[in-house]
């Protein structure tokens, strides 16, 4: 690993951020149901890694926690990483959820900052995708298969927001999990 470490969009990432404004739309036998959170995600730099001595990837481990603002018990943690490759210009999110489901979510950074000083990150996987894909134990698949998975974050100024849609075959339907919130640098 380098000393000098190109993290570029991610360098807007790390750190600590906590919001207290998120919304979960979750799956129920009978329809759906509305949860309100509150969350903390920690970023924290990892450094570069090379794969087979040509691609240099800049790495960020990341570990997120949710918390149902009722009771304030957990409702989702999940640990995972962004990597990017700035010779691609690609931003991928690594992610593993403690119910057997892996992803590893990919697209193309847009460079562009808007008018509040804040970019875009934009990654997506689908479960028959050649390069972003899904992966869960046979269990998952059978009772509550992940289809597709999209996670958009806006960050810039310490502030974030995001919204994922995980699109899930669960109770013999198809359903759209969604989550999102606002969150601000520690």
């Amino acid at each position: 690993m380098s000393n000098q470490v190109d993290f570029g969009p991610l360098a807007e990432l790390i750190g600590v951020w906590k919001g207290d404004k998120g919304t979960d739309l979750a799956p129920e036998p009978d329809g759906a149901e509305v949860n309100p959170y509150s969350e903390t995600i920690t970023y924290a730099a990892v450094g570069d890694v090379t794969n087979a001595e040509s691609q240099v990837l800049a790495v960020v481990r990341y570990h997120l926690e949710v918390m149902h603002k009722e009771n304030n018990s957990k409702i989702h943690d999940e640990t995972g990483y962004w990597i990017w490759d700035a010779k691609t210009e690609t931003v991928i999110n690594s992610l593993i959820i403690p119910r057997a489901v892996c992803v590893l979510a990919g697209g193309k950074f847009d460079s562009k900052v808007d008018e509040n000083g804040q970019l875009t990150l934009d990654v997506e996987a689908t479960i028959d995708h050649s390069d972003w894909n899904i992966i869960q134990s046979p269990f998952m698949k059978e009772k509550a298969r992940t289809n597709s998975f999209n996670r958009t974050i806006t960050v810039g100024n310490g502030k974030m927001k995001y919204f994922q849609s995980t699109k899930l075959s669960i109770y013999g339907k198809e359903f759209d999990h969604t989550d999102e919130n606002e969150l601000f640098r520690q």
